[in-house]
């Protein structure tokens, strides 16, 4: 039932959100089959959005890939408006830094949702202390590693190429380190920040 959930939120967003990790870059992907939206309508809905239907609907699809609450999301765009940088690039940089996600971007699990896990179950280290809260904000330096007794049970199957620049994968491939906080261009994923601006500051 919750792969079924999953799916449903990358067919309502008419994209893949890679929720279920490797699987959505498989012919099992459910997307890739049903690229319409959910519902008995789907096939037939009207896709032509108002403004605020866009920006409604980019706000969405990011709480789906980062897998956020409305409150939290909410909290950085109030945190990223009160900086001196560009509030869009500074919430994006909040949603990178996460502890679930770096997991996630370091290949330590295959979706975000694997990642939360780990971290919850406190089989994930930084600075050689566990840390069992998902949004932890990771910073520059920090040295994130898997707990050794979980190390067998797990299989991380990208390369060093695939690692986002901000972040270095370690040789035994279950550590690795922050270098900087991550710049718009250091990220790939399919998010329209402008138009989350926007309807947060309507």
């Amino acid at each position: 039932m919750l792969l079924d959930k999953k799916c449903r939120h990358c067919r309502r967003e008419g994209e893949k959100l890679f929720l279920k990790g490797e699987r959505c870059a498989s012919a099992k992907c459910s997307f890739t089959r049903r690229s319409y939206a959910p519902g008995k309508d789907g096939k037939s809905q009207n896709t032509k959005l108002s403004d605020y239907g866009k920006q409604l609907r980019a706000k969405q699809a990011c709480k789906n890939i980062y897998m956020l609450r409305e409150k939290t999301l909410k909290k950085y765009y109030d945190k990223a408006a009160k900086s001196k940088t560009s509030t869009g690039e500074k919430i994006l940089a909040y949603l990178e830094i996460r502890l679930d996600n770096v997991i996630y971007r370091l290949g330590f699990a295959p979706s975000i949702s694997a990642a939360r896990q780990l971290v919850s179950h406190k089989h994930i280290l930084v600075n050689e202390k566990k840390i069992n809260i998902a949004s932890y904000l990771v910073k520059a330096k920090d040295k994130i590693s898997v707990e050794k007794n979980i190390v067998p049970m797990l299989k991380n199957t990208k390369k060093a190429s695939d690692i986002p620049p901000w972040l270095t994968l370690g040789g035994d491939k279950f550590s690795g380190t922050v270098l900087r906080e991550p710049v718009k261009n250091d990220i790939s994923t399919n998010v329209d920040i402008q138009m989350i601006v926007e309807f947060y500051s309507r």
